[in-house]
């Protein structure tokens, strides 16, 4: 039965802190619980009451979510329960339970208590006065404390009442437990400095920011903040996981399982490397046979030949997965930039007319390559090193023997730790030294083109010193990267050193005391190089993660922009009939508030013409727009045939419906494939008997400077200007602007649509080139249902129907006659620009007369 014995029991003794070689059990479980709770009980009474009566609650938007902040309430709470834990197993075995045992579980119970409660207060409630970011120097300083303690069992190494010869049950739970304090504690504290559950900001500048965004509008300041790169940072892996796993491809998924059993493999090369180096030394002290050694030394040059230099960089194991990697990155590649592009092709127009193509490009190729740096450097980088980290733990807690472990385990920690933490803290200074290295070189570039202005008024002294400050600038921040730079290698070469000299100490005791032999002395230094090597470059792909975590981020918000217009889950095809086009009270407007088309209303039969005609804003284009479906209605129905627009297909709408638009765009290709863009799967004979009935295939033929590309089938040559001419119809004289409206009704003729929409396709034109424009249309238009958007109203005389919009409203409706005679809106319109055409009749004559005058005296001229 279990009973409470003498307070100190057989561990030492209370009078004395030393003792055996190292501090007395019973002392140092008395005083370190006091100290703590002390420091909790009383400080944190004091810091409670000041954030209660003085402090103010924190609004939910400032505090960020956080996963550390969460880990940090987890450890605590595991702390805590280990103490209690601790005691209630002591109690369980039956024997004595020392006095301070109890004591140590039951105030470091209460201390713990106390810490959890300040660290959910600071989350909470925030003093205006103090500090305002970061934990309390109380919470950080019961850490410390805390942390401190646990390290100072190391003080008591030598003395047979502390755990560390684990020779019975009850030292290897101690041991066992404490290492959960070690660990937890030093967690607590090296997160603590971080402070992930609070605002990174002062929360008075986070609220007087918030107040100037509310003031003019502008979005919260607590939304623009940066966040962390790992925020999500599981989500942000889920996402990378299809693109690494080719889904219906056995060959490539084959590949994939191969790259991983390869890089298994290394690991366990990495193992057998120093395990082979050290049987080379040991049979060479013991003087093993020539064969022996001669196959122990092959053995070790085949496993180096295969790990490569130190860690596999460069071994053939590496090379031939980084070779048989290469098929799976390139599908990542593939699939990516094609899934984006086909997203980005089903997006509305109105998120097309707001984009801007340079960001989204650059969008596209940071985020496909940071994809694949992040799958290379998480997982044949940082996994493998962390693999090879827990490898080395358990090889020499077994093969040696703990402490061995708890050496590299340490090392391990403090390395990775010291590493992220000072690589966070240094990115400031490499991001000022950024700053600063643009802003130098953009005072140089406006100097150098301002070149003139710097001249008149003798500025070059002025020039060269702005010049040289900006240089000074970025010199001192570029000395705070170096610096920066050079105190974290210096910190990893210390915690390197430090633990290669623990374990070499140690290792070389045991060899002595004939408990290992030399090779083990010689396995236990080539391992621990070997582990570290990788180690040196974590730094860096911790900051080139960090960066394609941010490059990845803007690819992923183009994959999240959401289709504005969306086929219905039971929509069908189209079935087109005789081709009636219906509007029936329409409303639309492309921003809250601002109406465009107010109830529009009207019908065109089959083969008839529509023309729609008024000022500019009055919502002529927007109803093309809504019946090619590049919007949704918002109020009304749409219909063809009797059937609901947004009811059908998209891609089955728009096979019926042919645009003609004012401004034809040309790709850079030749001019039969830019025909055959009406349908891709028209021959070379449609697409000449398309460029025919536009007539354009004569003017094709005749370019100076077009080159003889094929023939088609019927052997009549058609040709293509080279690129510059492509150009130079994009933006050229009113002659070649008719061309590419040819190209564009080639291309209609060819897709051979029942409705036809022509979007003003003649308002940029002369007249001469318009009549043209106009005979051609009139071909493409015939027993076609036809609407028009028309600025020219002498384009549209013989429509079956005209609408005259104004203000998003139908003003008037009739033919052009009907129209003329009600001497409404449309009267006018054709007044005015009748008087306009006779004035530039006028004008032209008078230019020409005056030409000729000028030019009859040279005319004349004997030798002219």
């Amino acid at each position: 039965m279990t009973g409470l014995g003498s307070y100190c029991g057989d561990d030492g003794s209370m009078s004395q802190a030393w003792v055996e070689n190292g501090l007395s059990p019973c002392f140092y479980f008395t005083l370190v619980p006091t100290v703590l709770l002390t420091l909790a009980a009383f400080f944190g009474t004091f810091h409670c009451v000041c954030y209660r009566r003085y402090g103010t609650p924190m609004e939910p938007k400032f505090v960020p979510r956080s996963r550390l902040y969460g880990m940090q309430l987890g450890v605590s709470a595991l702390l805590l329960l280990q103490f209690l834990g601790y005691v209630v197993w002591r109690a369980a075995q039956g024997g004595v339970l020392p006095g301070f045992v109890l004591l140590y579980g039951l105030l470091s119970a209460l201390s713990w208590v106390w810490a959890v409660a300040m660290l959910r207060l600071e989350r909470q409630r925030v003093l205006l006065r103090d500090r305002t970011r970061g934990h309390s120097t109380v919470l950080l300083l019961f850490w410390a404390m805390a942390f401190a303690a646990e390290n100072l069992a190391f003080v008591s190494w030598c003395s047979p009442l502390w755990w560390w010869g684990l020779e019975t049950t009850q030292k290897q739970v101690d041991f066992g437990l404490w290492l959960v304090r070690y660990i937890g504690t030093g967690t607590l504290f090296f997160i603590g400095l971080r402070a992930p559950g609070l605002p990174r900001r002062p929360y008075m500048l986070l609220i007087n920011e918030d107040e100037r965004d509310v003031e003019h509008g502008q979005p919260l300041s607590a939304g623009a903040e940066s966040q962390s790169t790992w925020k999500d940072f599981g989500k942000k892996v889920r996402l990378l996981v299809p693109y690494m796993w080719p889904q219906g491809n056995a060959l490539l998924q084959g590949l994939v399982l191969l790259c991983l059993c390869l890089l298994a493999c290394e690991r366990a090369i990495n193992v057998f490397v120093p395990i082979y180096n050290r049987n080379i030394v040991n049979e060479l002290s013991d003087g093993s046979s020539w064969k022996t050694l001669v196959t122990t030394v092959c053995l070790y040059v085949l496993l180096k030949f295969l790990q490569g230099g130190g860690a596999g960089s460069s071994g053939f194991v590496s090379n031939l997965r980084s070779f048989l990697w290469i098929r799976v990155q390139q599908h990542t590649n593939r699939v990516v930039q094609v899934r984006l592009f086909g997203h980005l092709h089903s997006l509305s127009l109105r998120w097309h007319l707001g984009r801007r193509t340079g960001d989204v490009l650059r969008s596209i190729d940071r985020g496909t390559s940071s994809i694949n740096s992040l799958l290379s450097y998480i997982v044949f980088s940082i996994l493998p090193t962390i693999a090879d980290i827990v490898i080395a733990i358990v090889f020499f807690i077994s093969n040696f023997n703990a402490w061995f472990g708890l050496i590299i385990f340490i090392c391990m920690f403090l390395y990775l730790t010291l590493t992220i933490v000072i690589t966070e803290w240094r990115t400031k200074y490499r991001r000022e030294m950024n700053t600063q290295d643009n802003n130098a070189k953009s005072k140089a570039v406006d100097s150098l083109l301002n070149f003139e202005t710097v001249k008149y008024y003798n500025a070059e002294n002025y020039e060269v010193n702005r010049f040289q400050d900006a240089i000074l600038k970025y010199q001192v921040a570029e000395w705070k990267t170096n610096a920066s730079l050079a105190f974290l290698n210096q910190t990893q070469n210390l915690v390197i050193g430090l633990g290669l000299l623990a374990g070499s100490l140690l290792c070389a005791y045991f060899v002595t005391e004939n408990k290992f032999r030399v090779g083990d002395y010689v396995l236990f230094g080539t391992y621990i190089i070997q582990l570290y090597t990788p180690l040196n470059w974590f730094g860096t792909y911790y900051r080139m993660i960090q960066n394609s975590f941010i490059d990845m981020e803007s690819m992923f918000k183009l994959f999240t922009e959401e289709e504005e217009v969306k086929d219905d889950v039971n929509a069908g095809n189209l079935l087109y009939k005789l081709g009636k086009v219906e509007f029936e009270n329409v409303h639309f407007s492309y921003m809250e508030g601002k109406e465009i088309l107010r109830d529009i209303s009207f019908t065109v039969m089959p083969g008839q013409t529509m023309a729609l005609v008024g000022p500019s804003g009055s919502g002529k284009s927007t109803i093309i727009r809504l019946l090619f479906r590049f919007y949704d209605v918002q109020g009304g129905c749409v219909r063809i045939d009797g059937q609901d627009i947004s009811k059908v297909k998209q891609t089955s709408l728009r096979a019926h419906i042919g645009v003609v638009p004012q401004d034809t765009v040309l790709f850079n290709d030749n001019i039969r494939d830019n025909i055959r863009y009406g349908r891709i799967s028209a021959t070379d004979q449609e697409v000449e008997e398309a460029a025919q009935a536009a007539d354009i295939h004569d003017k094709i033929q005749a370019f100076p400077d077009a080159v003889l590309e094929t023939r088609g089938v019927t052997g009549v040559p058609l040709c293509r200007p080279l690129q510059g001419t492509t150009r130079r119809w994009a933006a050229g004289t009113e002659a070649e602007r008719g061309e590419k409206q040819r190209v564009a009704i080639a291309r209609t003729i060819l897709k051979a649509p029942q409705i036809i929409l022509l979007d003003e396709a003649t308002s940029a034109l002369d007249t001469q080139t318009e009549r043209n424009i106009q005979a051609s249309l009139a071909k493409v238009c015939v027993n076609r249902t036809t609407i028009v958007v028309a600025h020219r109203l002498s384009t549209i005389i013989g429509a079956d129907q005209i609408l005259v919009l104004k203000d998003g409203q139908i003003a008037e409706r009739g033919r052009h006659e009907d129209l003329l005679a009600k001497d409404g809106l449309y009267a006018d319109m054709w007044l005015k620009q009748q008087q306009a055409h006779d004035s530039d009749s006028a004008s032209d004559t008078e230019s020409k007369d005056q030409q000729t005058e000028k030019l009859q005296p040279i005319r004349s001229h004997p030798g002219h």
